[in-house]
């Protein structure tokens, strides 16, 4: 039921973190402000594959 999935920067397109979701509950893509160490700043993380 819960999806494996990686969130990668919106700037740089690196692949940070992962987690996961329950893909029924939540159908959209999971979209999170988070700290990226290559950009040394806060932004934007997108859901990606893993």
């Amino acid at each position: 039921m819960r999806d494996t999935l990686a969130l990668a920067c919106a700037s740089c397109k690196r692949r940070n973190y992962t987690t996961d979701k329950n893909k029924r509950t939540m159908s959209d893509k999971l979209v999170l402000r988070k700290y990226c160490p290559s950009c040394r700043k806060h932004t934007e993380h997108k859901e990606t594959k893993v």
